[in-house]
């Protein structure tokens, strides 16, 4: 005779708990890393100080030595070199136990920021770095697109500025922006004077790397008035205002380079007549030798050659911006 099983409701939750334990190790990739709170040995982290991380880091200690880091921590935040490694990298005592051996779960118990992505990476750094030019860091773009700290600095600054601030991964300014920025790198490379391939201003003078309330990064608030940091000139306020050059300089310039004239983001005798289409003006007379032509683009000459004070003009007669 073929006995139907009676499942109760408790019996019925707990065989299901078990069968989806079970599809979870199946699903487990091989040599997973176990979570730095799970050590192996189940005992809690301690610290050892830095003289013991130096038993195998032996090259990371005259490097921070003489790095920023370590030249300011004794005064400015009373931590000594002992103190120095476990300041960010937390309690080693397991992670020293380990022997380097990564096969023993107590090796990852030590915090490398490197190994981590966007926020968590962050986190060590911003317990000091906070306020001021990083007040805006949460939620900026880079924050948003999980760029950490460590992919721009580095902390031991062992190969690059000999330590001294701001203790980047590469080189200079651009080339650190250019690891991302790769499409601004062959903007500025363009023909256009370019202050930036001439060492007199770099990304950072334009751009605040660690956040703005602007979604550009913009060093000021606005990129009128980073952009009249330089050319106060060009700020007015005028008599006669032309509304595009008031608006947003990129209505005419490309900030970041361009093949063109003064940074423009077309030839000068196309751009005005982006706006100034229908203006029938100048006469069209001067088209006539070329039968072929079917626009009413001027050609070969430019509207700065009358029009000089685009930006605008304070001269009493200055309406069309001749003087």
């Amino acid at each position: 005779m073929r006995h139907r099983l009676a499942w109760s409701p408790w019996a019925l939750f707990a065989a299901l708990v078990c069968f989806a334990g079970a599809g979870y190790a199946e699903d487990k990739p091989a040599g997973t890393r176990v979570a730095e709170t799970t050590p192996a040995s189940g005992s809690k982290a301690e610290f050892v100080g830095a003289e013991t991380c130096i038993g195998c880091h032996a090259d990371k200690e005259s490097s921070f030595k003489h790095s920023v880091h370590g030249l300011a921590w004794p005064n400015a935040k009373g931590i000594d070199f002992s103190r120095s490694c476990e300041t960010c990298h937390g309690p080693g005592s397991l992670h020293a136990a380990a022997g380097g051996d990564k096969s023993n779960a107590d090796f990852f118990t030590i915090n490398n920021p490197r190994e981590k992505k966007g926020p968590d990476a962050s986190k060590t750094c911003l317990q000091c770095h906070q306020g001021g030019t990083r007040m805006h860091w949460s939620g900026s773009t880079h924050d948003a697109k999980n760029v950490s700290c460590v992919q721009c600095h580095s902390m031991h600054a062992e190969k690059v500025n000999d330590g001294k601030s701001p203790m980047l991964t590469k080189a200079s300014v651009e080339q650190t922006c250019f690891q991302c920025h790769a499409d601004k790198k062959a903007q500025i490379k363009k023909s256009a004077h370019m202050p930036i391939g001439e060492g007199k201003m770099t990304c950072t003078s334009c751009h605040n790397p660690h956040g703005s309330p602007d979604e550009k990064l913009m060093a000021k608030n606005t990129v009128m008035e980073t952009c009249y940091e330089c050319h106060a000139d060009k700020r007015g306020p005028f008599l006669w205002e032309h509304p595009p050059a008031r608006e947003d300089c990129r209505n005419c310039h490309n900030p970041h380079g361009s093949h063109n004239d003064r940074m423009l983001i077309t030839k000068s005798n196309l751009l005005c007549q982006r706006c100034h289409s229908n203006a029938n003006h100048p006469s069209n007379n001067y088209d006539d030798i070329n039968i072929n032509r079917k626009t009413p683009q001027i050609f070969n000459r430019g509207c700065v050659n009358c029009h000089s004070k685009i930006h605008g003009s304070n001269h009493p007669g200055g309406k069309y911006y001749l003087r």
